[in-house]
């Protein structure tokens, strides 16, 4: 079934925003729109008590959402009335509504008490290439999250300037490392950052991303939820919606996967769509996602074949993603682990994002392949369903994108698709003997010098 983005049908700009209905109702802005500019929506994610429970869409006249009117909406979108669905003591209907003003990064509750350190120890690993504003950015958000036993490395990859290693060195922050890596490419980047790691939770995102404070404590949550569990995806939404652009990829992409945790394997939990497990695409995205360090690094690693700044474009989360489920593995998509994404504002950007998203997508599945030769059956016996759903116009997709997604960026979209496997045997040749994770615990000083050097 796809998921209906509340997104399609806006009109940028538009106010991003979470509301808190726990006592006291709490509205804080992610980012404002340009009340210059015509704004009179807002796209709001309702929380209860810090849980994530729908996103709605709302009247923002100038850019500004009403907290009463808002909280009225929200309980309305649940079905629920609000006296029946009492706070902590206090019905919402007589609590306290407060409007906090905007911030660097997203909150869920003013006051909360910070948690406890839990075990166990993660490290988050930020790949990045000369991008230190967004970079920084990113680095505040993950300076305020509420779980203590943590460690930041920053992947400079293949970098021109020495921006990124000064950002690092300026800042000084007690648990955050800075690692280069000379070869191009997401995978790589990603690679390095999984040899270096020093937690048993490796937990991944992007440098134009800013997290939720309880980020990491969701993530590990999920970790506990069920046995053999090797990767922890998460709901990742926009950080601002000013421009069409913003507005078209989010409705596109339908990152937000659901309000509810869902465990995926290939036994008990395996889903009813045929398509599975090569559909790892609607099971989380690269920006928000983790995994057990030790299974990871059995599995590989990423293949330095495929994503961002390969010949191949993308696809390397998702290759990770069907690793795990191909090994018998589990991943648990968990909606309270929250990252806010920033999508590429500018329509020329946008194409090129189709066009990538299809290679990527077309080399993933040839990716799937080479490196999981027992799956070739599988895929042959979805092969009628997964083209169907790619081209057929009446499909669940193909329906949902017709109203608001160009004609010209789904043609790019196929072409890509079309391409993908001539892309990823050329990339693969390129980055031939390229370095995989080694699945021993190693010192980051015995990591091969080659490519990497840190500070």
């Amino acid at each position: 079934m796809t998921l209906r983005s509340p997104v399609a049908g806006l009109i940028a700009p538009v106010t991003v925003a979470e509301i808190e209905l726990a006592d006291p109702v709490t509205v804080t802005p992610i980012s404002v729109a340009n009340a210059d500019h015509g704004a009179r929506q807002a796209l709001v994610l309702v929380r209860l008590h810090t849980q994530p429970v729908a996103t709605i869409v709302v009247d923002a006249p100038g850019g500004m959402v009403d907290a009463e009117s808002c909280a009225a909406a929200a309980w309305a979108a649940m079905g629920t009335a609000p006296d029946a669905n009492p706070g902590p003591g206090i019905p919402p209907s007589q609590q306290p509504v407060t409007t906090k003003s905007q911030s660097t990064g997203p909150r869920s509750q003013p006051e909360a008490t910070p948690t406890r350190a839990p075990t166990p120890s993660v490290t988050v690993v930020v790949a990045t290439r000369e991008r230190t504003g967004s970079l920084a950015a990113c680095l505040d958000s993950l300076a305020r999250l509420e779980y203590a036993d943590y460690e930041v490395v920053v992947v400079d990859n293949d970098p021109i300037t020495d921006d990124t290693a000064n950002l690092i060195r300026h800042r000084a922050e007690p648990g955050v490392r800075y690692a280069r890596e000379d070869r191009r490419g997401l995978a790589a980047a990603h690679n390095c950052g999984l040899q270096l790691a020093e937690g048993t939770i490796v937990a991944f995102t992007d440098d134009d991303v800013i997290v939720d404070r309880h980020w990491l404590t969701e993530v590990v949550r999920a970790f506990q939820a069920d046995t053999d569990v090797a990767c922890v995806t998460g709901l990742i939404l926009p950080a601002e919606l000013q421009t069409p652009a913003q507005i078209l990829l989010e409705a596109h992409g339908n990152f937000t996967k659901g309000f509810e945790q869902r465990v995926f394997d290939l036994g008990a939990h395996r889903p009813a769509d045929p398509l599975f497990p090569f559909n790892t695409g609607q099971l989380g995205s690269g920006a928000n996602m983790s995994f057990d360090r030790d299974m990871l690094r059995k599995l590989g690693g990423f293949d330095p074949a495929i994503g961002a700044g390969t010949y191949a474009r993308g696809g390397d989360d998702l290759a990770a993603f069907f690793a795990v489920i191909a090994s018998g593995l589990r991943l648990v998509y968990q909606p309270s682990a929250i990252v806010w994404h920033h999508h590429r504002r500018d329509i020329d950007s946008l194409a090129r994002q189709a066009y990538g998203y299809g290679v990527g997508l077309g080399a993933y599945l040839t990716s799937a392949l080479a490196n999981h030769p027992a799956s070739v059956s599988r895929l042959l016996h979805s092969a009628p369903a997964g083209l169907a759903y790619t081209f057929r116009a009446s499909s669940p997709r193909n329906a949902y994108l017709q109203d608001f997604w160009p004609g010209h960026l789904k043609w790019l979209e196929r072409r890509g698709l079309v391409f993908g496997p001539v892309a990823y045997g050329i990339s693969r040749w390129r980055t031939r003997g390229a370095r995989r994770p080694n699945p021993a615990t190693r010192a980051p000083s015995e990591w091969p010098a080659r490519g990497t050097t840190s500070i």
